[in-house]
């Protein structure tokens, strides 16, 4: 079984280095985030990687803090934030509860390209609801393996996973229907008040604590 520390720790500079594949989607959700934050904002990242998405938005809020499972991924983010002078973001290697609970009162939290990467995740999902205010927003975009609409990709995709994770070039991989996340959000509490479907099978879901 691949360690997923290991696994994005061994991952963390190629990845740091790799160029954004599909730049307008990435500043759609960027621009869709930046308008539901709030200059008192205090947000919370779930699966930062290496920064780059907080830098970006930390401008536009109160405090910005990004947590990750790799600690070599956190270590490149925190570089980046003293090279780009950005004095309201924060770094913390843990796991997306742990992160949870040690980040104190949030306003909104954002997990973007975590969720199929999680074994938990309905506990995740409570863990959130919990820790956000009355109307406080959870932001995510996930790649669901298992959306119809997506086609005969999924196939191939999904195949290739269990492949890739014997010789551990890959972590492990939650397949998703865009229906089936969506609804296991609202069963944690929230009500989704966005949808848009992305590159590589990929669904943003905005949604708010009830």
């Amino acid at each position: 079984m691949t360690n997923p520390t290991r696994f994005w720790d061994r991952a963390a500079e190629k990845y740091a280095a790799s160029p954004i594949k599909d730049m307008p989607a990435y500043e759609y959700t960027l621009d869709r985030t930046r308008s539901y934050l709030k200059s008192t904002d205090r947000v919370l990242e779930l699966g930062c990687g290496t920064g780059s998405t907080g830098l970006l938005l930390a401008g536009a809020v109160a405090h910005y803090h990004g947590t990750d499972i790799s600690p070599e991924m956190i270590r490149i983010a925190r570089d980046k934030a003293a090279s780009d002078n950005v004095d309201n973001i924060t770094f913390s290697a843990a796991t997306a509860e742990d992160g949870i609970a040690e980040a104190g009162p949030v306003d909104v939290v954002l997990a973007l390209n975590l969720l199929h990467l999680l074994r938990d995740v309905e506990d995740v999902f409570d863990a959130i609801h919990g820790a956000l205010p009355q109307g406080g927003y959870f932001i995510s975009k996930t790649v669901c393996l298992a959306e119809p609409s997506i086609g005969l990709r999924r196939f191939a995709f999904r195949a290739m996973i269990p492949l890739m994770r014997l010789v551990r070039l890959a972590p492990f991989v939650r397949s998703f229907r865009f229906d089936g996340l969506e609804k296991s959000i609202e069963a944690a509490g929230f009500e989704v008040i966005e949808t848009s479907t992305g590159p590589v099978m990929s669904r943003y879901i905005v949604a708010r604590k009830v």
